[in-house]
């Protein structure tokens, strides 16, 4: 693990570092905060997986949590949003696929799946080297995220309940098998059978059975990719008759997409996580 950058914030440490993936075969980035608690003692840790065009940069700098952080003692881990680097497949007039657009997914297919391998990355090589650098409470882990971010979030907690105490997300993509700006992109990673996408699809694994305890969900009523991305009322309906998921659905009026929406809100999904991994 290499340590890219290094800087006192609210008397933690926020570090942006590297390392040789094994799992993307290629030089993967992440950052980490450090609240002050950790220094003496190991830490819950909190997960932030980010959205479309992102990388572990736009929560770091827009996302502020570092303040609340510091006072609740957790950890906050940002890895990137998929492989970087020349020779990794891309489409760099398409938003919605390759680079920054890895849908926290295990591509099926050729070129994809030689590098873009974000689910196996999130939950089992990226944990490991944190476990092992960093002073954390791997019994006290939690995950929440934006968007695309907000997808894996939700999708990793559904099929790693064990694992996790607590899943939040803002404005998530609830049905991403059905939705205008990913199903290509999950057409083209996993292929056309339609019945291998249901494993990375909130709605579908819900209907198949995975459970989480509870999940919060902030929504900005004037997003603008409200009715053909997120439509979360179908989360609403995938979880209806389901009383073993506690589904928290705010619909926030007035506010869009954007780091403005996620940061007004941070603090009350931080709150949310330490609540349950303090517990």
């Amino acid at each position: 693990m290499k340590t890219i950058s290094q800087a006192k914030a609210f008397g933690g440490i926020q570090g942006v570092y590297s390392h040789e993936s094994e799992a993307c075969h290629c030089t993967m980035t992440f950052a980490v905060y450090l609240p002050p608690k950790a220094a003496t003692e190991k830490c819950p840790i909190l997960w932030y997986l980010s959205g479309l065009t992102c990388t572990h940069a736009n929560v770091m700098d827009k996302g502020e949590y570092r303040r609340l952080a510091a006072e609740l003692g957790i950890i906050i881990v940002c890895p990137d949003t998929s492989p970087r680097g020349d020779g990794i497949a891309d489409e760099p007039d398409n938003w919605q696929m390759g680079k920054g657009a890895g849908f926290y997914l295990d591509a099926t297919q050729a070129p994809w799946s030689k590098h873009y391998q974000m689910y196996s990355y999130i939950t089992e090589e990226l944990p490991a080297l944190i476990a092992d650098n960093f002073p954390v409470d791997m019994n006290r882990q939690g995950i929440f995220g934006h968007s695309m971010g907000g997808h894996g979030a939700i999708t990793i907690a559904l099929k790693n309940p064990q694992k996790f105490k607590s899943c939040s997300a803002f404005a998530p993509i609830v049905a991403p098998s059905s939705a205008d700006w990913s199903a290509p992109a999950f057409e083209k990673y996993l292929g056309a059978d339609k019945t291998s996408w249901r494993q990375y699809d909130t709605c579908d694994l819900i209907a198949d059975g995975a459970q989480f305890r509870e999940i919060l969900v902030d929504q900005g009523a004037a997003d603008g990719f409200l009715d053909n991305g997120l439509r979360p009322w179908l989360l609403q309906e995938a979880v209806k008759d389901k009383p073993e998921i506690a589904l928290t659905l705010r619909m926030q009026e007035g506010y869009d997409h954007s780091y403005f929406f996620i940061s007004t809100f941070m603090g009350d999904h931080l709150r949310w996580h330490a609540e349950r991994l303090y517990k």
